[in-house]
């Protein structure tokens, strides 16, 4: 052969042979194609993985702040009930006391003394007695049971109180049973 055949032959060898490695080079490009996929798909099961933790880590927190709350709610009160079953408490030894004594004034100082107790108590709370008798008659604040005439009260005053009322924090926690004045009895 010629050197020019040989040189051509040898290029139709380079060209032949190029495809193939092109070939084989397209080949490791989707091989790292696909591990790239499979990478990433990888890497968005862990982040999918991670937001439903969050999820489930943020409903958990809810559950224990709404649980934290209606504990809070249900036992609001309790300093109130304690301070109050030590009234109780004060009332059964008087009544304990009445039994075997004959001295009626001394059970009466005691109840008085509870009795303070239980007012100076409420007011520790904030609870407070809603003035009625002599008053305006005010349905935010009075329950009319009835009316009757009355010389000392004017018409739409209260006359009589039936059950005091109580507000804490000015809300009303009771209104007061009142009578309400008709005005002067006619006769």
């Amino acid at each position: 052969m010629s050197k020019e055949a040989n040189e051509r032959s040898e290029h139709s060898e380079e060209l032949e042979t190029q495809p193939v490695e092109e070939g084989h080079e397209e080949s490791e490009l989707t091989e790292t194609r696909d591990e790239e996929i499979e990478r990433l798909r990888s890497a968005a099961d862990e982040a999918e993985k991670r937001v439903l933790m969050a999820q489930a880590e943020a409903e958990n927190f809810r559950k224990r702040m709404r649980r934290d709350m209606e504990d809070q709610l249900r036992f609001a009160s309790l300093p109130l009930v304690t301070d109050l079953l030590v009234v109780r408490d004060n009332l059964l030894r008087a009544l304990a006391a009445a039994e075997g004594a004959a001295d009626i004034a001394g059970l009466k100082e005691g109840v008085a003394m509870v009795a303070k107790q239980l007012e100076d108590t409420l007011t520790k709370y904030s609870v407070e007695e809603i003035p009625a008798l002599g008053e305006e008659f005010d349905p935010n604040y009075h329950e009319a049971i009835s009316q009757m005439p009355s010389d000392e009260h004017s018409a739409g005053t209260v006359a009589h109180v039936a059950q005091s009322g109580f507000r804490m924090h000015g809300r009303v926690v009771r209104p007061s049973q009142v009578v309400v004045s008709s005005g002067p009895a006619e006769g």
